[in-house]
């Protein structure tokens, strides 16, 4: 099937693609903020207040954001030894069930981050370190990755199961 890919799918893409810059940057920063406690530390003879937290909280917050970026490039780690020893379409019903199999999880992990991310947010929860941060903040990232991550596995079912994609990434002609 050719054409243009819809809309709702574009956007997904593009979406992920921007979380998958921002949650570099947040890596990014992470390295910057860690070299900075060092440096307070070592250098100056001060104790850190904050870093620690914030690096934690961009680490995790990186880890979601940046989890559909990771299923859109393909970048994560597969075992594909089956899918090479089957025909094309076998590896699409491979491809759908291991996606269905993998949205279910995700959505049932969405399903139980909202109320998490909830109850801190209607709380005021806090962290208990003297820097106080609001942990709503950095928690909104679980869910906000994680549906963006059901999203994306949507719209790969869609373009594998619309004979747009080819499962795995692999071609036609991949065998063993």
């Amino acid at each position: 099937m050719n054409g243009p890919l819809p809309i709702w799918v574009r956007a997904v893409q593009a979406t992920s693609r921007v979380l998958g810059v921002v949650a570099a940057g947040l890596i990014l920063l992470s390295i910057g903020v860690i070299c900075q406690m060092v440096f307070v530390r070592a250098a100056l003879g001060q104790s850190s207040i904050w870093q620690t937290e914030f690096v934690i909280f961009s680490i995790i917050a990186a880890t979601f954001l940046g989890a559909p970026y990771i299923l859109l490039t393909r970048g994560h780690v597969a075992v594909d030894v089956l899918p090479l020893m089957v025909s094309t379409p076998a590896r699409r019903r491979l491809h759908l069930l291991g996606s269905l199999i993998a949205l279910g999880f995700c959505g049932f992990f969405l399903w139980a981050a909202v109320p998490w991310w909830h109850e801190t947010f209607v709380s005021g929860q806090t962290t208990s370190s003297i820097w106080r941060a609001r942990v709503w903040i950095p928690y909104l990232t679980v869910p906000v990755g994680l549906a963006l991550l059901c999203l994306q596995f949507l719209a790969e079912i869609y373009q594998v199961a619309s004979g747009r994609a080819l499962p795995f990434g692999l071609s036609a002609e991949d065998k063993l």
